[in-house]
């Protein structure tokens, strides 16, 4: 048993973790009506921030915390423009993504002269198993709050019956706020996550399209915390296969192409979703402002 949960079970778990902070905050911000295509971006914005921070406070926990006001502000920009502005959600996600794709390499080049990676982080100022704890902690928050309090009840029928909130006199304009710096904060936890837990520093581009894996896995689940999370542990375990897989000789003599191993979680994402988006009822006021 303990070979079983030292080769597959925490392998799984780790690479699940940035997957479920992304995913939940996605979950929130869609339950309360918006779209949120800017994952992504939240992600890498967490991610270079994070590092940053660790690197100079040398503390991965302080930094951790700046990786999600990171994405919070990032999502704040989002909301500003969806909101207030009313802008189209998939343009003004899309738009968030490429933004976020090119400011961390810029400022990369202005403060360590590199767009490839910041320095690495040292050993001492790592997370080594802290965000699995944050993690499971959140699972349990947000499946509480989701199903058990006012919070969770509001901001749902702010996605579901926007009329039927405002009508009790509950601002759905705040509520879907919450739901997009919910869904910053928690995607930059994720960034975070990657540079500092399962990485030594932020690389160029490290998020490598999990901002899109963890809202497949939102729509996979159904909008729904537990549900979400089972499916973003799905995609751990094809990231994890895939890992595995790299340098395996299946048939004669040569080993998998690597390209073909690394294809295999997009894979699957498209294949799963293929089957699970007919079967999915998004919350009835998605997309509207």
């Amino acid at each position: 048993m303990e070979v079983l949960f030292d080769s597959w079970v925490l392998p799984i778990l780790r690479v699940s973790t940035p997957l479920i902070f992304a995913a939940l905050g996605g979950m929130w911000c869609e339950r309360s009506g918006i779209v949120q295509i800017g994952l992504e971006g939240f992600i890498l914005v967490g991610s270079f921030f994070g590092a940053v921070s660790t690197l100079y406070f040398n503390n991965p926990y302080l930094g951790f915390i700046i990786a999600g006001l990171a994405g919070m502000a990032l999502a704040t920009l989002y909301g500003i423009a969806v909101l207030r502005y009313r802008a189209n959600q998939i343009v003004a996600g899309t738009a968030i993504n490429l933004f976020a794709l090119g400011v961390p390499p810029f400022l990369s080049k202005i403060w360590y002269d590199s767009t490839g990676s910041t320095p690495p982080i040292p050993t001492e100022a790592q997370f080594h198993v802290a965000p699995l704890y944050l993690m499971i902690a959140l699972v349990v928050i947000c499946h509480h709050a989701f199903y058990y309090s006012k919070f969770g009840l509001r901001l749902r029928f702010a996605g579901e019956h926007p009329k039927a909130l405002e009508s009790a006199g509950v601002s759905v304009g705040f509520k879907r706020w919450q739901g997009v710096w919910i869904s910053g904060f928690l995607a930059g936890l994720a960034g975070g996550t990657l540079s500092i837990y399962l990485s030594s520093s932020f690389i160029r581009n490290m998020s490598a399209g999990r901002g899109f894996i963890a809202l497949a896995a939102v729509i996979l689940g159904k909008w729904k915390p537990i549900p979400t999370v089972l499916a973003c542990l799905l995609f751990g375990l094809t990231e994890t296969i895939q890992i595995r897989l790299q340098g395996v000789v299946l048939w004669g003599t040569e080993p998998v192409p690597v390209q073909w191993i690394q294809i295999l979680p997009y894979l699957i994402t498209i294949v799963v979703l293929a089957g699970a988006v007919g079967r999915s009822y998004a919350p009835k006021g998605l997309g509207t402002s």
